[in-house]
């Protein structure tokens, strides 16, 4: 599969490239109000008609009686910009799903390597952040890698475990990036990108993470984490 790239510019001539491609990610139900209901972002990759988003946007079960169907939004777009989807591949222990779009394909965003980024490197994301309450409109913050930390820490007794925690210590761990931009509820899937040339560097992950590394706190941090492109390049291989 082939990972397009962009040449190099900075975040005012990236951005046009970078929006088209972020979606909301919801569900459709015609028959109450709202219609949609907002889950969180997503991003158009590898054909355009497929998206990638956490895992755990896209775990709420469905109302087929009622037909409620999975959906995303482009922003931006003309009537009909509210297209159906279906989930087709899904890496719980990187918290990574892919949606697979009816209709056109959208531009897709171009992926890194998958080499880990080194830290102070500046980043940006793209996405809906509390997207219920003020609009889908794409909102992006910009900062750094603030480290490159482990997924789950070891706890100073076992009633500071969890189920979640004790597996991801138990298994093969993988390392996440820690940000120093916020991101809010709702930017959950959002790219989080290299300002100067579009490039996705990893996924916008706010439960996740959080619920494995700050378990044992009794109030969520103001600490983002990211899932290194890395698993998202895995799991694109893994879709023909």
């Amino acid at each position: 599969m082939l990972f397009p790239r962009l040449a190099a510019a900075d975040l005012v001539d990236v951005l046009p490239r970078v929006k088209p491609s972020v979606v909301a990610v919801g569900t459709f139900q015609r028959t109450r109000s709202p219609q949609f209901r907002f889950l969180g972002t997503g991003f158009a990759v590898g054909s355009g008609r497929m998206v990638a988003t956490n895992a755990h946007v896209v775990s709420v079960p469905l109302a087929d009686d009622q037909l409620e169907s999975l959906v995303i939004v482009v922003p931006g777009a003309p009537q009909g910009s509210i297209r159906k989807a279906a989930k087709v591949a899904a890496d719980p222990n990187a918290d990574l799903a892919l949606l697979r779009l009816d209709g056109e394909p959208l531009p897709v965003l171009p992926l890194a390597d998958g080499s880990f980024v080194a830290e102070g490197r500046s980043i940006a994301f793209t996405g809906f952040p509390i997207g219920s309450a003020l609009g889908f409109t794409p909102v992006t913050h910009r900062g750094i890698v603030a480290a490159v930390t482990p997924i789950g820490i070891p706890q100073a007794n076992s009633g500071q475990l969890n189920p979640a925690l004790i597996r991801r210590l138990a298994g093969d761990s993988f390392r996440v990036y820690q940000l120093d931009a916020t991101a809010y509820p709702g930017n959950s899937g959002s790219p989080v990108f290299d300002p100067d040339s579009g490039e996705v560097l990893g996924i916008v992950n706010m439960v996740f993470v959080k619920g494995t590394k700050e378990n044992a706190l009794s109030a969520p941090s103001g600490i983002t984490y990211a899932i290194p492109v890395s698993h998202l390049r895995a799991l694109l291989l893994d879709v023909r």
